[in-house]
Formats: structure tokens, C-alpha cells, sequence
């Protein structure tokens, strides 16, 4: 019997389990997804300026936690924990991957301009500061631009994701001369048509980069 990939798919919040869920169903329909939600992490993570040393342990225990359940590897949906990620991947014996790295990798490709929409304002500091690591690490010269879009992610909490998605596309609007334009959150994932529609940019989302760098990781065991 061929072996079924395991991928745990931790959220902090709930609304980024559907994006990368059925992203996982398209890109990988292979694949078996447990999905673990913590959402205490992300209620703390809005109370703190930078990631305590609890929340790292959390971290780090939600991982040992997939392991011990048999993952193959586990993907983050939620971008405010960078560094503890980057921690539980280097202790870990399977892949563990932050949320947006595979996104950044595809950014470059489309120019040095790149916005970012975000709706979680604890996320911004750390996904940029690990955009310009990253475009160090490779050599680019690209530079990252950061828009809040406020009320958008209250909308999606409540179930508007119409007003949600028509928020992120007037912010993107808002946006000139860039090359590409990220959404920083799992969770804004439906938003990307509206946005396309709206600037005619290339727009990048978290789920779909996410995963076709995972069923990388997994299948050819390159990448831990």
C-alpha cells in the first residue's frame, strides 16, 4: 500500500482553516490533513509586542504534538509567529514551515516593488523583517511595502467575508507601481480575485505556495 502523506496544518485562528484546507484539497488531493486549532495563540500573540518565550513553547509543543501524531510535516496557517516556527523546525525531525516563505520565494520572481496587505497587525513587523532576510539570503534586491487593511479581518470573524474581501480590494487599490501585491494571511485568501480585479497586479496568496512547497519538502525529503 503506497504511503499517504500526513500534513498537520496548525491555526491559531479559525478562519485560516478553510483557505488552506482546500487548497491542500486542490494542489495535493493525495495528501491527509489533520488540522490542530489553538486559538488561544492568537489572542495572546494581539496582547504582546514581540513573541514571548511562552508562546514559543507553545510552539514548540503543538509540534511535538504532530510529530508524536504522525505527521510527515506541519505547515503554520498563522504569520505572527516566525521566529518559534523557524525554532520547531530546526529541533523537529519532519518539515515544519512558517506560512508565508514559499509566498516571498515566488514575490521575487515578479520584480523588486512588492506590497503586502495584512489584517493582523502583530503579523507585519516579523513578516517583513523575514521578506528582507530572505531576499538577502537569495541575493534580490526587492523591497516590501506593508498596507493595513482595518475591519477586514472583524468581517471575516463574523462571517462577511463579501465585506472582507471588498475591504482588502479597496486598500489595494490604494496601492500604486507595485510589482506584485501579497496577502499576508491565510485567511485572505478569497480575497485575491477582487484584488486582481481592482489593480490588474500580480497577486500572490499564502495556501497555494504553501503547499506546492511542502508536497516538495515531503516527496523528495529535501528542504527539513
Amino acid at each position: 500500500m503506497t504511503h499517504q502523506p500526513r500534513i498537520a496544518l496548525i491555526h491559531a485562528t479559525r478562519v485560516a482553516i478553510d483557505p488552506i484546507e482546500s487548497a491542500v484539497s486542490t494542489l495535493w488531493p493525495e495528501a491527509e490533513t489533520i488540522s490542530i486549532l489553538e486559538e488561544g495563540l492568537s489572542v495572546d500573540r494581539s496582547k504582546t509586542t514581540a513573541l514571548s518565550g511562552d508562546l514559543t513553547r507553545r510552539i514548540l509543543d503543538l509540534t511535538r504534538y504532530a510529530e508524536a501524531a504522525q505527521a510527515d510535516g506541519v505547515l503554520f496557517t498563522c504569520s505572527a509567529f516566525g521566529s518559534a516556527i523557524e525554532q520547531a523546525n530546526f529541533e523537529a525531525r519532519i518539515p515544519v514551515m512558517k506560512p508565508n516563505e514559499a509566498m516571498f520565494d515566488a514575490a521575487f520572481e515578479h520584480g523588486e516593488r512588492i506590497a503586502m496587505i495584512y489584517t493582523f497587525p502583530p503579523a507585519a513587523g516579523g513578516m517583513e523583517d523575514e521578506f528582507r532576510e530572505a531576499a538577502a539570503a537569495r541575493g534580490v534586491a526587492a523591497k516590501i511595502t506593508s498596507y493595513f487593511c482595518d475591519g477586514a479581518l472583524d468581517a471575516k470573524r463574523a462571517g462577511d467575508d463579501a465585506t472582507h474581501d471588498q475591504l482588502i480590494a479597496e486598500t489595494a487599490s490604494q496601492i500604486k507601481d507595485a510589482d506584485a501585491i501579497l496577502l499576508a494571511q491565510f485567511s485572505m485568501a478569497g480575497a485575491a480575485h477582487g484584488v486582481r480585479a481592482a489593480t490588474g497586479c500580480p497577486v500572490l496568496t499564502s495556501p497555494d505556495a504553501a503547499v506546492e512547497e511542502m508536497r516538495r519538502r515531503v516527496l523528495t525529503g529535501k528542504g527539513k
